[in-house]
């Protein structure tokens, strides 16, 4: 669930870009999986750039799931939204072959340390 004072930032084409949240005389800035990408407060426009910068090309990369088991599975983001993300088991890039039906993981937003680029 999206918190209420999390201020939305949009590219020029409508495309939600991350979110900045107000903290004293700046902002942090979070990504679309919820992750805090600043370790202390920005101005508005710098944050704003930040969140231009990073795009949103990073959600198609390879991921790292750790299961509450230790053991660690290779995914891609299948949908991210603040009412959650789902990642798609990708084991020898799976994910993408035409008819398959890979497995499924809901995580929670925003994302905790269960997911990590690869």
């Amino acid at each position: 669930m999206l918190p209420a004072d999390w201020i939305e930032h949009r590219r020029r084409d409508g495309e939600t870009l991350g979110w900045m949240v107000a903290d004293g005389e700046g902002f942090r800035v979070r990504d679309l999986l919820g992750r805090e990408l600043t370790d202390r407060p920005i101005d508005w426009l710098d944050a704003e750039e930040l969140l231009e910068e990073r795009g949103i090309g990073y959600l198609a990369d390879r991921w790292t799931l750790v299961l509450p088991s230790g053991a660690e599975r290779p995914v891609r983001i299948a949908e991210a939204s603040p009412r959650g993300v789902t990642v798609v088991a990708d084991e020898f890039g799976a994910a993408s072959a035409v008819g398959a039906d890979p497995e499924r993981f809901r995580l929670p937003f925003p994302v905790g340390e269960a997911l990590h680029p690869a």
